[in-house]
């Protein structure tokens, strides 16, 4: 088997480190933990990354490209509620096929809120401007209409948040999301 070169080793650091991040948090993940994961030494792991909030910075720019790209891709050719659903659907298909990308997105924000309680607002900047590149797509993609962007990422959270708790598909809570949401929602279950 052909040596992995350092950005190949960072990229499969930055998979390894999702997928840690996702299931424990940021406070909860040894770099340790990672290293082990990709099957590197700790030191090899600082050459690669300055430290354990530089792996989750990195991991977190991932998942919100990842999703950016999710969108545009999706979106492409089509505006408004045809955009619209065609980011949603594509969206919950993600994050049915990899649930760890929406695990990461919540550790993101709770990550945030728990670095700018202690006062580490870089956290925050970096988060903070990930989500407005996709704010931004989405905005865009639904012609550039405030309401809508607004209502997307709106019923976005809400079904992270239902997803993450683990409401099962046939669930009342589902009952107001639009049709193909909820078709989704059963599929992910």
């Amino acid at each position: 088997m052909p040596r992995m070169s350092a950005e190949e080793r960072r990229e499969s650091v930055i998979g390894a480190a999702t997928a840690e991040f996702a299931r424990g948090g940021y406070h909860g993940t040894s770099t340790e933990a990672i290293a082990r994961r990709v099957g590197v030494s700790q030191p090899y792991l600082f050459r690669l990354f300055s430290g354990k909030k530089a792996i989750f910075l990195a991991a977190a720019e991932r998942c919100v490209e990842d999703t950016i790209r999710t969108f545009e891709e999706a979106s492409e050719g089509l505006q408004g509620e045809d955009a619209l659903h065609a980011m949603a659907n594509a969206y919950t298909e993600v994050i049915a096929e990899r649930p760890e990308r929406l695990m990461m997105q919540m550790q993101m924000y709770v990550a945030v809120a728990a670095a700018e309680q202690e006062g580490d607002r870089e956290f925050g900047e970096s988060v903070r401007n990930g989500w407005m590149r996709l704010w931004d797509t989405v905005h865009l993609a639904l012609g550039a209409d405030i309401d809508e962007t607004t209502d997307f990422l709106a019923y976005g959270m809400l079904i992270n948040c239902l997803v993450g708790m683990g409401f099962p598909p046939e669930h009342r809570v589902w009952e107001g999301l639009y049709p193909s949401a909820r078709d989704k929602g059963r599929l992910e279950a």
